[in-house]
């Protein structure tokens, strides 16, 4: 036995490169697992101030888009509701002309069954007095001539009362619309604000008092450029004056004191109203969908100040656009509309010297602003 145990061939050992494999590809799955979780536990860049500050802007923006949106739904919600109250008073009222002209009809049926029919020849023979005939026969035409008219009544009666049923069901399924584009106008700017205040609240102190910063530079630029047109403005109504005050020697009828026309004395007067209602609301909050008196928002301000002057404007910023004369903005006098950004969802009171009275958004108070704190598009003289 031992003899043969020198002749045995000696075992392969197969295993000896495998424990090499087994740690290259532990070592391979740890670096792919690493990465793989370094690539998911890497954080997004937390965005800076000045793009959290974009970005709030540009919600704000929106948001007050949406609320126009909203006040036009609501608007038109309102003429709807009145549309189809009044619709179905008519209904109403018809159906009540239909029933009376049924009734009508029921009574000559009820009659001529009463009576019964007899022969027009039988009823001449058997008469005990031919003229008490002919008195009885143009009586029954008579009464047949209104029992027609009770027919056509009916039917022209039936036929009013479908056409408005038909338009009040119409009626009623462009309310459904309309009050469906309320909801959504009023969700869609609850999620903007929603979304303004989440990102504001995500700000470390030291990143609100930089973006407090930010602010504080933005309106000392647009107060410089209000202060550059108010001096414009100066000079060009100092040129204005010495110019009529020599046409007015060359004429030889005086200095030109108290030559303004009555309409443009009408206008400043409507101007001054326009203002001293808007300064009354100085200090009351922004809400949106608000027409006052205890809170505004944009467009709510100008159309309260104008109807404190007399004056009916539309309610929304792209109606009121609409109204008046365009100026430009070197032309602007006090009780101008300006608008404001190219959706034209923002509009403030201009007072004179580059500034404005404005319910500026949610957050904040009525207050006087410069015109250059936001892009201008436009502007409007009402009356």
């Amino acid at each position: 036995m031992p003899a043969l145990a020198s002749h045995r061939k000696p075992r392969t050992r197969v295993r000896t490169s495998a424990p090499a494999i087994g740690l290259t590809t532990a070592a391979l799955a740890s670096v792919t697992l690493l990465s793989t979780q370094s690539a998911v536990a890497a954080p997004d860049p937390k965005p800076s101030v000045e793009d959290v500050q974009k970005k709030v802007d540009d919600l704000y923006r929106q948001a007050g888009t949406a609320t126009q949106q909203y006040n036009q739904a609501k608007e038109a919600s309102a003429a709807q509701r009145a549309k189809v109250d009044a619709l179905l008073d008519d209904v109403a009222k018809r159906a009540d002309k239909l029933n009376d002209a049924r009734r009508t009809l029921g009574t000559y049926a009820a009659a001529q069954y009463r009576s019964g029919s007899i022969a027009p020849s039988a009823t001449f023979f058997l008469a005990d007095d031919p003229q008490s005939y002919f008195d009885q026969s143009q009586l029954m035409d008579r009464m047949t001539s209104r029992q027609q008219k009770a027919i056509t009544d009916f039917r022209t009666q039936q036929a009013k009362a479908a056409k408005k049923r038909a338009e009040a069901v119409r009626s009623l399924e462009t309310l459904t619309t309309t009050q469906a584009t309320l909801r959504t106008s009023k969700q869609d700017v609850q999620t903007k604000l929603g979304e303004a205040r989440t990102l504001l609240s995500k700000l470390t102190a030291e990143e609100k008092a930089r973006l407090a910063e930010i602010e504080r530079k933005k309106e000392a630029e647009a107060k410089r450029k209000a202060q550059e047109l108010a001096k414009q403005q100066a000079a060009a109504k100092a040129e204005a004056d010495r110019k009529a005050e020599e046409a007015a020697k060359e004429s030889g009828s005086g200095t030109g004191t108290g030559t303004g026309t009555g309409s443009d004395s009408g206008a400043t007067t409507k101007a001054e109203q326009v203002l001293a209602f808007a300064r009354a609301q100085i200090g009351k909050p922004y809400v949106w969908g608000a027409t006052g008196p205890a809170s505004y928002d944009c467009s709510g301000l100008t159309q309260a100040a104008w109807k404190a002057a007399g004056v009916d404007i539309p309610r929304t910023t792209w109606d009121q656009v609409e109204i008046g004369t365009r100026v430009a903005t070197a032309d602007l006098r006090p009780g101008d509309l300006v608008f404001f950004y190219d959706d034209i969802s923002h509009v403030g009171i201009y007072k004179g010297d580059g500034m404005m009275i404005h319910a500026p958004k949610p957050g904040a108070n009525v207050r006087e602003e410069s015109i250059y704190y936001m892009p201008i598009y436009g502007s409007v003289r009402p009356a």
